[in-house]
């Protein structure tokens, strides 16, 4: 089986609005909020709403979710991913793996 990773871009403009990650090819954007977002649901959701209509599927995390448990949240996202690419299971590729550090010259 071969490992796919989709890639991703941070504060990706979809005008009027910048998405905080934003998966192109799966059109799913993911919002990291902040304890302001609890003053501001009502506009979150109208933004989210006018992506929806874009065609883009929205994600939201809060600050705190993300700083207490990040694999969870990465394993969520590349899951969410891997449904709007139709069942694609986008598993990071391992970090360096197989690759020979290069020995410095100081």
């Amino acid at each position: 089986m071969s490992r796919y990773r989709p890639a991703f871009a941070r504060q990706l403009v979809v005008a009027p609005f910048i998405i905080d990650l934003a998966c192109r090819q799966a059109k799913l954007g993911i919002e990291f909020d902040g304890s302001q977002h609890i003053t501001q649901a009502t506009r979150d959701e109208r933004r989210s709403a006018y992506l929806r209509d874009k065609g883009w599927k929205v994600i939201r995390f809060w600050n705190s979710e993300v700083l207490s448990n990040p694999e969870g949240t990465i394993q969520h996202i590349l899951a969410e991913a891997a449904e709007c690419l139709g069942g694609t299971h986008p598993q990071p590729l391992p970090f360096k793996k197989g690759r020979r550090r290069a020995h410095r010259l100081d």
